[in-house]
């Protein structure tokens, strides 16, 4: 096993899409049978978290059809299970740097298409934000309620201003 407190951790966005009831959106990973997670991946050189988050909806998602509306003050992070370490991403992070962002989705549901060049799904379900954290695979979990704590208020004031302008 490769020394943990050797590897950095890998920058990444993370983007908490949701629809206009405010149901988030997860995709169950095609390689870890019953883990759900929200899109997410690595930060290319040059790229903003921003820029990055809607470069990861079109590959995961197959739409970036979405506005920013909040992202989290900081980075959070997590570390990769020890059985873990030194066997994903080439053996060269420790686990994730992540920014979030809270994304609106402006399309219709037909306008996902997880079957994508390099699919990351094999099922996607809106779900709710207050059942997300129970899906998603333990050593994630922390950064998931973190993620619903600060982001989920930005999600209600969306979907509130939405309904209020009659927009639904």
């Amino acid at each position: 096993m490769a020394d943990r407190d050797s590897l950095p951790y890998r920058p990444c966005v993370g983007v908490l899409l949701f629809n206009s009831s405010g149901q988030v959106f997860v995709g169950r990973r095609i390689d870890t049978p019953d883990a759900w997670q929200m899109p997410q991946g690595g930060i290319d050189e040059g790229e903003t978290p921003e820029v990055a988050a809607l470069r990861e909806l079109g590959e995961e998602v197959g739409t970036s059809n979405a506005v920013i509306e909040a992202a989290t003050a900081e980075w959070l992070t997590y570390d990769l299970p020890d059985e873990l370490i030194g066997k994903v991403w080439r053996g060269r992070w420790r686990g994730q740097q992540q920014k979030w962002l809270a994304c609106r989705f402006l399309g219709e549901d037909r306008d996902i298409r997880i079957e994508t060049e390099h699919p990351e799904f094999d099922a996607w379900r809106w779900t709710e934000l207050d059942e997300l954290v129970s899906l998603i695979v333990p050593f994630k979990r922390a950064i998931y309620e973190a993620v619903v704590r600060e982001l989920g208020p930005a999600v209600r004031r969306s979907v509130r201003r939405t309904t209020e302008a009659g927009l639904l």
